[in-house]
């Protein structure tokens, strides 16, 4: 009778642990499951995004570095920029040219310069020359991801920024640049490229000494109107002397206005120049480096995607950018 009562209870036993058993593979086969679908999900997501993406995207001649944008595509982009992102307000806007064009510019090596104390990027006014870049759509950037500069140029249409700004996988045909930004204002207007410029050895392997790029600009709805006629424009310059008295400006990715530092530009190697100072974030990539007020001697880019938290880079403008900016200028 015992040896019974201790069977039974040995198979009770066992049909117990038989059906643990059978509960932890039924919940291994359930977590399994999910991490499938999740798996799935997210390549699934990750598919999606990558289609966003590519739709933003064009080839152009990368073995030229030159995209020619089509116009109804930039067209649609304008009105993206527009329909509920940010709203044109001429009656806000200060005479641009007149700003660019006003006291003739100081020599910072002698005259009127300080630099920032702390070396800490600070909110600053908006500049009718400088602005920021958009890309509406589905790229997984916010609403405006780089900042950009409007360049004098033979036919006042031109605007710098850098080229990791303009391409990567291709050449971003969802661009729109606002000059002088600030609070959700178009003050001067929306602008789209007409033609994207580009060193080759940039669209080849993203070279980080030839992050710079060029763009050419319209208004829509406002045919033959000159980007520089509106907001004026700062003067490049090549092979600049270094050190010199910079300061940098750009639009961070979730401010509504510019943020600006000034410090010495220090050259980082032949290729490179610099300009150390703190909390300058993602979005001002493009913003110009200038020197005597209003003279170009940068883009913040370059090394390390443009730097870190402490350190900002540029370019150096020397015959390889003089270069870009003649082929951009050309016909």
């Amino acid at each position: 009778m015992a040896s019974r009562v201790h069977g039974r209870k040995r198979g009770r036993e066992r049909g117990r642990e038989q059906e643990r058993e059978r509960g932890r593979s039924a919940r291994g086969s359930l977590l399994l499951g999910l991490l499938c679908t999740l798996v799935l999900a997210s390549l699934g997501y990750a598919a999606w995004e990558l289609r966003g993406i590519a739709a933003d995207r064009a080839d152009g001649d990368p073995a030229r570095g030159t995209y020619q944008q089509d116009p109804e595509r930039a067209d649609k982009t304008a009105g993206a920029v527009l329909d509920g992102i940010v709203r044109e307000d001429p009656e806000g806007a200060t005479d641009g040219k007149a700003f660019a064009g006003g006291a003739a510019p100081a020599n910072w090596r002698t005259t009127g310069w300080q630099p920032s104390d702390p070396l800490e990027a600070r909110p600053a006014p908006a500049e009718p020359a400088i602005g920021a870049l958009f890309s509406p759509g589905s790229d997984r950037d916010p609403d405006h991801h780089c900042s950009a500069v409007v360049v004098h140029s033979p036919a006042g249409d031109l605007i710098a920024t850098a080229a990791h700004c303009v391409y990567g996988g291709g050449f971003r045909t969802n661009l729109a640049f606002v000059p002088g930004y600030r609070d959700g204002v178009a003050p001067f207007g929306v602008w789209v490229p007409t033609r994207i410029d580009v060193d080759p050895r940039w669209t080849e392997d993203q070279d980080p000494d030839h992050d710079i790029a060029f763009l050419r600009l319209r208004r829509p709805g406002y045919p033959g109107q000159r980007l520089e006629d509106v907001t004026g424009a700062e003067t490049i310059a090549f092979r600049p002397e270094l050190p010199a008295p910079a300061r940098i400006v750009g639009y961070p990715n979730y401010s509504e206005q510019p943020l600006e530092c000034r410090n010495t530009a220090l050259a980082a190697g032949p290729t490179q120049l610099r300009l150390d100072c703190a909390d300058v974030p993602d979005g001002t990539s493009g913003g110009p480096l200038l020197t005597d007020g209003r003279t170009l001697i940068g883009v913040i880019g370059g090394r390390d995607g443009g730097g870190d938290d402490q350190t900002s880079y540029s370019v150096y403008f020397g015959d390889a950018t003089r270069a870009l900016y003649e082929r951009a200028t050309g016909p």
